[in-house]
Parts: C-alpha cells; structure tokens; sequence
C-alpha cells in the first residue's frame, strides 16, 4: 500500500514533535531530581598531649577555726564586737562581771598579811627560845616545835601569795581577746549571759584565707593520684581547682596540703584537703564545690568537639568528609571531656575532617558543600583559664582538733 507524500511528511513532523516534548520533560525531571549540596561547617581533628581530670563532690572549711570560751565564770557585762565582724588578733571581744575577782583579790591580799604577821612573831619567838636553850632555860623540844611552827607560817605565806598571783589571774581574764585574725560567726552570745568556765561558747572564730577544700577519694583513685604526683614535676605539678553551685569555675588554682591517715572504714574512701586563696572572701566555710584534679597526661590524644558527637541507641558516632566529598559516619568510643572537646580512644585515625556545624537532619551520602574553620573560630578551648596560686606559709590544724574550744582571757 502507498500513501501520498503529504501524508508521510505530516506523520514524520508529528513524531519529532511529540519525540522533543518526551525529552524535554525527561531533562526537566532529572534537574528536579538532583538535591542541592548541604551547607557544612568542617574542622580537622585535633590531636595533642591532654590532660586528664577527675571531678569530685566537696565541702570548704576554714583553715583554722576555734570556739572562744572564758577561763572563769560570770556574767558578760560589755561587748565590743557584733556577729560576722573580722576582728585582729588580740582585740577586745567581751568583758565579764568583775566585781567578784576583785574581792578575792583583797581577801587574799588580807590573808597574806595576815600570814605575814603571824610568821614575823613565830620567827621572832624562835630566836628568843634559841638564846634561852643556849643558857639551858629551856629544853630543846621547845625550841624544834618552835621552828616547825615557823616553817608552818612561812608556807602558809606562800599559799597566800599564790593565791593573790591565782586572784590577778582571774580579775585579768575577764577581759576576753580574739586568739586569732578572722571572721567572728554569729554565735555570739548577748551581754547579760552567764557563761561557765571552760563550758559556754562566746563565739566562734575563724580564718577565711586562705581556705579548705575538703573532698573523699576511693582507694584506686588514691593509688592513681599518688602515680601521678609522683610522675608530675615541680615545674607541672598536679593542679586543684573548683567549681561553685552556681557552675562558675573559681578563678585561682589550689593544690593538695593534707592527706588523712587512713581509709575511712564505713565508706572505705580517703580524706584529702587542698587549699585555696581567699584574697576577697568570695568562698566561705560550708559551701559546696567540685573538686577537679588535673595532672595525668594523655600523649597525642585524638579529640573532637563535644557538639560533634552524636548519640544513637547508646552508639556514638561522628559525621566526616568522605574521600567522594559526600558524608560518612563513623562509629567512636569517647572518654573524659576536655575544656570543649572529647577524648576519642577509638574509632579515629586522626586525619579525618569532622562535620561540626549543620548537622541537623544530616545522613550518610549527601553532598556536602563544605567551609573550613578552626577551633578558634568555634570557640573550642582545651581548658578553662585559672590563675595559679602558691602559698609560702601553710598554718593549718588538723581536721581532729580543728573545733578544739579555746581559752583567750589574758
């Protein structure tokens, strides 16, 4: 069969027609189809010698601290200071009823003269009686119970002259001074109060700076703490510092001074102390704090930022820059926190290129378009900035008499 030429020329343009508007909507579907590459922020892993830490629950305390109590009894008749006050060494606190240690002043003194009197004609009989044995007058029994007697009167004479020392003593100590420099409590009793010698607490005192921080270690952490005190140089040595209940790390670095005796048996931990400055008083007795310790050193470890790692049903993992420019994950074992970084101990060779910012809805394979930044840029830090501190002189007491009352009359 044969068809007319206009025939075949309409079917073979109708065919092109239809063949272009299929390709052009083929082309159009697979521009649809390709995603555009996500926006990634991506630094190099970090690798460098870091230091370890180890954080623990503490309490401060004071370096010295004692209960003023009087040597006598009485009542307080003047008081010179008010609760919280810093007061100097040798101040005035309190003043106690006197009126009674003055009395027993002038009694001793009577009975002193009293004594003295006695003695002096017991003495001058005894040389009379002495003269008269020479002649025979008398026997010399009289003469021995003579010289007893004056012996007798003459001790007497020195129990009367204790006893005046014993009543200036007590006149003395009804004025009541602080033993030491530091910040009264706000225990102080009101005048008026009787206080019983040696038995009523006047006030507390005590000293603020430099100050405790006291914290309980178990025993392999103090077998570990010794290793590394013992590997840490006097130019590196292992570093104290705290962190306050209101998460701000505290400004100036402290360092261990004591270190109880023994393992507590109940809870078979260790005591430790470290001491801090106080220069502006910001830390008082009883706050809480985290103690960290930082010293051991982990040589060349691989680290990455805490805002890179992901967690995924108790897996961690990182997303990297892949060889094809496409994201891949990697599964990582991480380890203690340093500053904003994490410890990686598996997982990383350490030339990798971390993902760190845009990891919202991020998946492996997609095309990355990637911009470069540094730790800096981020602000990552490897640690907080501390002021070291080194303290000359250390006067402290131990934590068993620490609380020992103390008798300041003078």
């Amino acid at each position: 069969m044969f068809f007319p030429k206009k025939k075949l020329l309409r079917a073979a343009i109708i065919t092109a027609v239809i063949s272009s508007l299929f390709t052009g909507c083929g082309s159009q579907e697979q521009k649809q189809m390709q995603a555009p590459k996500q926006q990634v922020k991506v630094m190099k892993v970090v690798q460098r010698d870091a230091p370890l830490s180890s954080e623990y629950a503490g309490q401060l305390i004071g370096t010295e601290e004692v209960k003023v109590q009087s040597k006598i009894s009485g009542n307080v008749v003047e008081k010179f200071v008010v609760g919280g006050q810093y007061v100097e060494e040798g101040q005035l606190l309190f003043r106690i009823d006197d009126r009674q240690y003055k009395t027993s002043i002038l009694q001793a003194q009577a009975d002193l003269a009293q004594t003295e009197v006695n003695l002096k004609n017991a003495e001058i009989d005894l040389q009379r009686y002495q003269m008269l044995l020479k002649e025979n007058a008398v026997d010399e029994k009289t003469v021995t119970t003579q010289e007893a007697l004056v012996r007798s009167y003459d001790a007497a004479a020195g129990v009367k002259a204790a006893a005046i020392r014993l009543a200036e003593e007590n006149l003395a100590d009804t004025n009541i001074y602080a033993p030491m420099s530091g910040q009264l409590g706000v225990d102080d009793v009101a005048v008026g109060t009787f206080v019983s010698a040696g038995q009523t607490n006047l006030v507390t005192i005590g000293s603020l700076d430099p100050i405790f921080a006291q914290f309980s270690i178990s025993e392999n952490e103090y077998l570990k703490f010794m290793t590394v005190q013992s590997m840490s140089s006097e130019h590196n040595p292992m570093q104290v510092s705290i962190t306050l209940s209101d998460g701000k790390e505290y400004p100036f670095v402290g360092r261990i001074v004591e270190t109880d005796r023994e393992l507590a048996n109940n809870t078979g931990s260790l005591t430790m102390k470290a001491i801090f400055p106080n220069h502006g008083g910001l830390l008082m007795p009883g706050m809480f704090a985290r103690v960290k310790l930082t010293g051991e050193t982990i040589p060349n470890a691989i680290l990455v930022p805490q805002r890179a790692v992901q967690q995924l049903l108790g897996k961690s993992f990182v997303m990297t820059v892949g060889d094809d420019g496409k994201s891949k994950a990697k599964n990582v074992e991480i380890g203690q926190k340093i500053g904003s970084y994490y410890i990686i101990t598996s997982g990383l060779t350490g030339n990798e290129n971390i993902i760190v910012e845009g990891l919202t809805g991020m998946t492996e394979g997609v095309e990355l378009a990637v911009t470069n930044v540094t730790p800096g840029e981020m602000g990552f830090t490897l640690a907080n900035v501390t002021t070291p501190y080194k303290t000359d002189v250390v006067t402290s007491v131990s934590s068993s008499n620490a609380n020992a009352p103390a008798n300041v009359n003078r």
